[in-house]
């Protein structure tokens, strides 16, 4: 019986040690696809350009097929497995403490770097011309609009048009009922039948995986084509330093510190996160991205399925990092050049709107820019500066929703780390493998 003991740990440990390897081969080569993606794209082969375009939008079509079911059936399941007992709100707690922990940070960031670097107003004729490029229809848009379309009417229009924020409220209704209702025999046919249908979704997550390189090397090479041909311009100077700068810090200095501050190691998450923050950096959407999230927290970080499932869809909602420092700079920006007084109590009130707005936005491609335009639109501010931003906004659209993936990776590390060996994974489905 030793010896046979011995065989099984060691074959166990073989395995643990190729899946290591693997997993290492894997982080290379999407690194490789990332490199050799920004180097074809960089010469300027219009043939070339037009596949990478095609692939790249393919891609983006798969992440938005697959990305909203996996929401709502995660969602569902996790919430239908722990609604009635403790570990729910344990699990809740953690994320939202994190979550506004970080989100503060982030938008207190982005004010010290405001004052800090202090852009100035730009020319009144530039600002007359910008507000021709803001959507007349989203201009007349307030933040009770927003507040409105969350609600849902119906039950197939969230998931037909993709609002994100709508969907969970859908998903969560009907967790929290399997939950609570009695235990017959209806109601275990339908969680076996939700919980087969997620298991499907996890098996095309995984085949999505596998040709991730072909998608990462597409988007770096269209990333690069735009940059080369000059679509993607920093002509805002201090205002777009602030944005990026604030963006920068949060994610390499303030979000890993977070993870130290827990006992894990930062390097060694972002590492195993690496897929879904690629992902997310050109998809523009944390939503999109999330079925990738979910496979590297479960199959690369080993988090517990009960709290990824549960956190992750729930921070691709709330955990905004990234739109808060935007949301709170380009108020300031906006007020400031309207000629707005902006003493230090206003800032700091504007500080908790744009955290309070950011948790309200949804993982959408310009979903920061959407609600920013909507909260200057609702106090009466100019919005013509909207439209002078918005041709460089791809760039930080970019940046932010990398941030918010990688806000939303360390949140549920930190999860899964506090809870390790506290809760019990209720799912059926397996991790996904890669």
């Amino acid at each position: 019986m030793k010896k046979n003991g011995e065989v099984e740990q060691a074959a166990h440990k073989a395995l643990e040690a190729n899946k290591a390897k693997k997993q290492g081969r894997q982080f290379v080569l999407w690194m490789l696809a990332l490199v050799v993606g920004a180097a074809l794209g960089w010469l300027g082969i219009k043939p070339l350009n037009e596949l990478f375009t095609f692939i790249a939008t393919v891609f983006t079509r798969l992440f938005q097929f697959i990305a909203v079911p996996t929401i709502a059936l995660a969602v569902i399941t996790t919430l239908a497995q722990l609604g009635g007992r403790k570990e729910t709100g344990r699990i809740f707690a953690h994320a939202v403490t994190y979550t506004l922990l970080t989100t503060i940070c982030a938008a207190g960031i982005g004010l010290a770097m405001f004052l800090w670097i202090a852009p100035g107003n730009l020319p009144a004729d530039i600002v007359g011309a910008g507000a021709a490029n803001v959507p007349q229809k989203l201009g007349n848009l307030t933040y009770y609009d927003h507040i409105l379309s969350v609600i849902p009417n119906n039950m197939l229009q969230p998931f037909l048009s993709g609002n994100v924020l709508a969907v969970m409220l859908i998903a969560a209704s009907f967790g929290l009922g399997l939950a609570f209702m009695p235990k017959t025999e209806n109601r275990e046919i339908l969680m076996k039948g939700i919980l087969g249908f997620q298991e499907l979704l996890f098996t095309l997550i995984k085949a999505l995986l596998f040709i991730l390189p072909v998608g990462i090397l597409a988007f770096a090479a269209q990333l690069s084509a735009q940059i080369e041909a000059g679509v993607i311009v920093g002509a805002l100077g201090k205002y777009t330093a602030v944005i990026i700068g604030s963006n920068v810090i949060q994610f390499f200095i303030v979000i890993p510190l977070f993870l130290l501050a827990r006992g894990l190691n930062p390097i060694t998450v972002f590492k195993k996160m690496s897929p879904a923050i690629a992902v997310a950096l050109f998809t523009k959407s944390s939503a999109g991205t999330l079925p990738v999230t979910l496979a590297s927290a479960e199959h690369n970080m080993k988090a517990n399925p009960a709290v990824s499932r549960f956190v992750l869809p729930i921070c691709t909602t709330i955990n905004m990092n990234g739109c808060a420092a935007f949301i709170l700079v380009t108020s300031l920006f906006v007020m400031q050049n309207a000629g707005y007084d902006l003493p230090m109590p206003t800032m700091i009130t504007w500080l908790f709107v744009a955290v309070l707005a950011a948790i309200g936005n949804a993982g959408v491609p310009m979903g920061c820019y959407f609600l920013t335009l909507s909260l200057m639109s609702g106090i009466g501010a100019p919005i013509g500066i909207m439209g002078v931003i918005l041709p460089i906004y791809t760039i930080i659209d970019m940046i932010e929703t990398a941030e918010n993936v990688w806000s939303d990776s360390a949140v549920c590390a930190m999860t899964d780390h506090d809870l390790k060996g506290k809760i019990e994974d209720p799912t059926t489905p397996e991790a996904v493998e890669a």
